[in-house]
């Protein structure tokens, strides 16, 4: 039988916090499209949060001679002393480490202010941004900004499989829904594999080497002479080996995974963080019955930026796993689509039929 591919990538973490919603605000890695794909880039911007795609960009403005305002860094102190006991472990992948430590050296030797162990961060601006505020050290800092670049890392987009029907699991590690999938990335769906950051997170090397390994997988199905599985597999293990050592470090922070009552989590409905404590509270078991409370996760993204927020909201509203607690169900279509797109699929349809 044929065998399906599926490589949806990894979106970027939802980052609630007061006034992310104020124009002028965008992600990371809306500001590296905005970049590489138009050659457009927005000076005085201040980067906000914590993760390699934070520093990768940011050095990617020093390079198109647009640097960043500043770079507030929101990993607490205490962090690093956990990651290091990783750090023996992530030195079979040091290319990598060496990577991003390149990327720090140059935006820092560029002059670009550092923040370390920012908290407590605060969009300002009523019509639009007029400074990033948080706390650092004892004290509270701010930096006038007309622009914000937001970033707390990614996590797989669970939207297609999850419109299969694929069984998912919470990865603690990665805080995040990711499929379930076997040694050659099949998933629970026979004939269904998943290749690249829609399966966990693990960067451009890794999804190579797991696209390999399923189309190894469904040659052998086939028939042909597969030879070098256990290379690719041992490849792919050294590149995975930073993997700890970025997941303790660069973990969500807790105002991230659960914003305050009054910050609005559900940007396509606006809906807030307490109403759906609320709604837990009421008796809602999960980000479905929420759904069907406050209409949350029903917009134009289906989900995508509230969907990891919902889940935990609910979890540790009602003290239980996130596992128990599950995700939105998917439905067609998995982006919103014209009249006309409509109107031209049909057409399509009839030709090849």
């Amino acid at each position: 039988g044929g065998a399906l591919v599926r490589a949806p990538g990894a979106i970027a973490r939802p980052t609630p916090l007061p006034g992310w919603l104020t124009p002028g605000v965008v992600s990371a890695g809306a500001m590296q499209i905005l970049l590489k794909a138009n050659g457009i880039a927005a000076g005085e911007t201040v980067f906000v949060g914590a993760g390699p795609l934070l520093w990768l960009v940011a050095s990617q403005m020093v390079a198109a001679g647009v640097p960043p305002r500043a770079v507030v860094e929101t990993i607490p102190r205490h962090r690093y002393l956990r990651a290091a006991a990783a750090l023996p472990g992530a030195f079979a992948a040091r290319g990598t480490l060496a990577k991003g430590l390149a990327m720090m050296r140059r935006v820092r030797g560029a002059g670009v202010p550092v923040v370390w162990g920012a908290r407590e961060v605060a969009i300002e601006g009523e019509t639009h941004v007029e400074a990033v505020s948080f706390a650092a050290g004892r004290r509270r800092r701010r930096i006038e900004t007309g622009r914000v670049a937001l970033h707390h890392g990614v996590v797989p987009n669970p939207q297609a499989t999850r419109l299969l029907g694929c069984d998912h699991r919470w990865d603690e590690g990665q805080h995040a829904f990711v499929p379930v999938l076997d040694e050659n990335g099949e998933t629970s769906l026979e004939g269904v594999f998943v290749a690249g950051d829609g399966g966990g997170i693990s960067g451009a090397a890794a999804a190579a080497l797991t696209g390999r390994l399923a189309a190894m997988a469904i040659a052998g199905r086939q028939g042909r002479a597969v030879e070098g599985r256990d290379r690719v597999r041992r490849a792919l293990a050294r590149d995975r080996a930073a993997r700890p050592f970025l997941e303790t470090l660069y973990a969500p922070t807790p105002d991230i995974l659960a914003p305050a009552d009054a910050t609005i989590v559900c940007r396509c409905e606006e809906v807030t963080a307490g109403e759906i404590r609320a709604a837990a509270r009421l008796g809602a078991t999960g980000p479905n019955q929420v759904k069907a409370f406050l209409r949350s996760g029903m917009g134009p993204c289906q989900g995508r930026m509230c969907g990891l927020t919902v889940a935990g909201l609910i979890a540790a509203t009602r003290e239980e796993s996130l596992d128990a607690v599950g995700y939105y169900r998917i439905r067609p279509p998995l982006k919103p689509l014209t009249i006309g797109e409509l109107a031209a699929f049909d057409e399509d349809l009839r030709e090849t039929v």
